[in-house]
């Protein structure tokens, strides 16, 4: 249990916007299970802090191991557990620089921070774990608004506090906490009743193979539950590509999949680019900020390079001109990439979908199933040699 004060409501300075007051989250019965140790969270940061709480608590139940997860307006930029980073990793995270031995917890926030860097920007954290001293150390770094997580280490607490001249948000969660079977909100003065999604996802959920090939590996079935725990928690529409044991693409809220697919194989294909040759020897000035990087970088290997590569551009971020990273020279590079899983929060309307993801170098494919066209969704699956297995639930969340 919590220590300290506990409370039954906590009054927020505002809501979604400025404008809309009151505001406050409450319990009907008993007591918040939360303690702000730090900051003032607002309306926005317990939307993303409760929702990553459950995605995180759901991984490492899932998995075994630390779980983390950056969340922008109330979806996922990325999510993660803690297996150990490659020096590539550990250079495209901006975090090679770091003189100590990463935590578990430590890699997995390295890893869901690190997938999307342009979405993690200003991210709200959740651990799995208590925060211990390294994973607050990556935190101090990064432009984010609070954390949320079941316990801190002294010395992690004490870095947290540092950030932001004090006011950074930190939350403390009662990690014991079950809350009731039945969720209620209210939309234009009317109140909407469902039961909650305790949907168990584990290497069972996965066993329906309908694909030729059924040749479902170890670490394809951890990806596949990264991938189908984090659209749980994902605004619908959304499709995930999971790769090592983090999401690398995370598609979210597109009225249609196959945008969806789409925009999260992009996001996918950039976390691949960043690791090619042409983009870790990059000639970045000394100064430059880890942001800038960032930006440069979603530039260089993005359709408007030139917006960096132009004379009076490139000499604010790099020591020389680089030459054009090419669509063959990337072509070749995606063409690298391999063993990635997709997970659907709803099933595949169309095979098109498959052939997107095929340029992703997905290998390993998880949805509901229920289309018209299955068929076609299968036979286009066996096409390129995937594995797909038919959860036969959709998880939809609004």
């Amino acid at each position: 249990m919590l220590g300290g004060i506990v409370m039954k409501e906590l009054e927020l300075k505002y809501g979604c916007n400025p404008n809309q007051k009151p505001s406050r989250i409450f319990m009907e019965e008993g007591e918040l299970p939360i303690k702000v140790l730090s900051g003032k969270p607002g309306y926005i940061n317990f939307l993303d802090a409760f929702n990553g709480w459950q995605l995180v608590k759901e991984l490492k139940k899932a998995t075994g191991l630390p779980a983390a997860t950056s969340f922008k307006h109330v979806s996922p930029a990325g999510a993660a557990v803690g297996l150990p980073l490659s020096d590539v990793e550990k250079k495209i995270y901006w975090v090679d620089d770091m003189d100590f031995e990463f935590t578990p917890l430590a890699n997995a926030y390295a890893r869901a921070r690190g997938a999307d860097r342009m979405s993690s920007f200003g991210d709200f954290i959740s651990l799995s774990d208590v925060c211990d001293k390294e994973t607050a150390l990556i935190i101090k770094r990064e432009v984010s608004d609070g954390v949320i997580a079941p316990g801190y280490t002294d010395e992690a607490l004490e870095i947290l506090k540092q950030k932001k001249k004090g006011n950074y948000n930190v939350i403390e969660i009662d990690e014991n906490y079950v809350p009731k079977e039945l969720e209620r909100k209210e939309v234009f003065g009317i109140t909407f009743e469902q039961g909650r999604n305790e949907l168990k996802i584990d290497d069972d959920f996965f066993s329906n193979i309908v694909t030729k090939n059924k040749d479902l590996t170890k670490q394809a079935k951890i990806d596949l539950a990264i991938s189908m725990i984090t659209l749980k928690y994902t605004q619908s529409n959304s499709v995930c590509y999971a790769k090592d044991g983090q999401a690398i693409g995370i598609g979210a809220g597109q009225q249609s999949r196959i945008h969806c697919t789409r925009l999260a194989g992009s996001k996918a294909d950039n976390w691949w680019l960043r690791q090619s040759p042409q983009v870790l020897n990059l000639p970045f000035k000394d100064d430059v900020k880890r942001v800038d990087r960032d930006n440069a970088i979603d530039l260089y290997i993005g359709e408007d390079y030139m917006d960096i590569l132009s004379d009076g551009a490139w000499e604010n971020v790099f020591t020389t001109k680089p030459e054009v990273f090419t669509r063959e020279e990337k072509r070749a590079w995606l063409d690298k990439m391999d063993n990635v899983a997709l997970g659907s929060d709803a099933f595949f309307p169309f095979g098109d979908n498959i052939e997107r993801a095929s340029r992703s170098g997905v290998k390993y494919v998880a949805e509901p199933g229920g289309s018209i066209r299955d068929d076609n969704v299968i036979e286009t699956c066996d096409k390129y040699n995937m594995v797909m297995a038919f959860t036969g639930i959709r998880l939809f969340h609004h």
